[in-house]
């Protein structure tokens, strides 16, 4: 639960070469001269598992990117854009370095190629840098994450102060478990109270409260002093959970409720009290089966005093694995939520709160692929998953008119875990759409 959701759409982004890529050779030939050429014109059988792994990539690109990773990247890909087809417009000036489009059934990817000097030529880089979907539209994006099992909402809109002007839109009012989603909350509290100076972001405080978490706090030493700001870009860059539970502990849990209507959450009792993410953890969990039946049953005052009686048991020693195995937990009613409208009035939210650090932790990862960061000035993100969860909310200033527009999805499925991939590669192509 509440896990680092995948983020790219794909693979291949691994670069294990520093050439330059430049665009004048001409077009690929039908006999290759070069292990570029050779390459690129294997490099569709190569994905049709035509053309060994071994065979193709050099042994420090089978060292950084193993043979079973790889091919679970490729099969995602495929899933997502149809079988690839044609490799066009390769483009190389020294014999070992360039780029190419790569063209599938849906779409063309943009790729850059690196082939080493060794007298067999195997790859040492390959990058999917972007990809643009066929005769795309808001429409038939629409119609996919309609047709996924659960629930589905989403909406693009572009947003001029506190308006909201949707483009494409589904369920924007149904609330939706998003998972880490919610840690944007945090950040606009932080933000405010720096503003308000009651904090700055050079505060060092202890690491008080840990969780399953990232590498970021992984196997830190409990109350390990460390600045606000590196706990926020920790948290909304890896979902750091350590990171989180101790900034709602510093900004106090009724301070980020009252953030949170402040923002506009149109149902704001669905996330009081304000769980920490180990709160949810062990609460999902078997060790609090009886805890867990009096939470889900109670009212907002209920469930404060069923945390607040509980607190020195609520921690990270008493959770157990059954948290984080199977299927989804009680996706409907122990988790955080909100709709996809409470995510715009949040992006809002913050937007107006004008913190360039705010803004800062929420671009350190993109949460796509950098090919599709390209139309855009400047992009932030935040998304969160568990076991039958994924979410995905994006802010960005379009290059081409400097508008500002928010792109959120979100999917829930109580019945079986839900496919991170999938949702990436529709918010990706939502993106890119909302950037022409």
């Amino acid at each position: 639960m509440i896990r680092k959701p995948v983020l790219a759409v794909l693979l291949l982004a691994l670069s294990l070469s520093g050439a330059p890529v430049a665009a004048q050779s001409p077009e690929m030939q039908a006999a290759t001269t070069t292990g570029f050429d050779r390459r690129a014109a294997q490099l569709v059988d190569l994905l049709n598992g035509e053309i060994a792994y071994a065979d193709y990539f050099d042994p420090t690109f089978q060292a950084a990117l193993p043979e079973a990773q790889f091919k679970a990247m490729t099969a995602s890909l495929i899933a997502q854009y149809g079988k690839p087809l044609a490799v066009e417009k390769p483009v190389s000036t020294d014999g070992r370095s360039g780029s190419l489009s790569l063209r599938f059934e849906k779409g063309i990817a943009a790729v850059l190629l690196d082939v080493s000097a060794a007298a067999d030529g195997r790859v040492i880089g390959l990058r999917l840098t972007g990809f643009e979907a066929a005769d795309d539209s808001f429409a038939k994006v629409a119609t996919e994450i309609a047709a996924l099992p659960g629930a589905t909402g989403f909406l693009v809109a572009e947003l001029d102060d506190a308006t909201i002007r949707p483009l494409a839109a589904a369920n924007t009012d149904r609330q939706f478990a998003v998972g880490s989603t919610f840690k944007l909350y945090i950040l606009d509290e932080l933000a405010a109270q720096v503003a308000a100076k009651k904090r700055r972001w050079s505060d060092v405080v202890p690491l008080s409260h840990l969780s399953f978490s990232s590498t970021g706090t992984a196997n830190w030493a409990k109350d390990t002093p460390v600045t606000l700001q590196s706990l926020a870009n920790w948290m909304i860059s890896v979902s750091d959970n350590s990171a989180t539970d101790t900034l709602i502990h510093v900004l106090g849990r009724e301070s980020i409720e009252a953030r949170m209507r402040a923002a506009g959450h149109s149902v704001p009792s669905r996330n009081i009290p304000f769980l920490t993410t180990v709160e949810a953890f062990a609460l999902k969990g078997n060790n609090f089966e009886s805890e867990r039946t009096a939470f889900i049953a109670g009212d907002d005052a209920a469930q404060r005093k069923l945390i607040d009686a509980n607190k020195s048991r609520l921690t990270l020693a008493n959770v157990d694995g059954v948290s984080f195995a199977g299927g989804p937990r009680f996706i409907d009613t122990l988790e955080w939520f909100a709709s996809p409208n409470d995510v715009a009035r949040l992006m809002i939210d913050l937007r107006n709160r004008n913190s360039p650090t705010a803004m800062s932790a929420m671009a350190i990862n993109p949460g796509v692929n950098p090919g599709a960061t390209r139309d855009w000035t400047w992009l932030g993100y935040k998304g969160g998953s568990e076991l039958g969860v994924i979410s995905m909310s994006l802010l960005g200033q379009r290059k081409s008119d400097s508008k500002w527009f928010v792109v959120t999805a979100s999917w829930n499925n109580p019945a079986a875990p839900v496919a991170t991939d999938t949702l990436v590669g529709l918010v990706t192509r939502l993106l890119a759409l909302a950037a022409k």
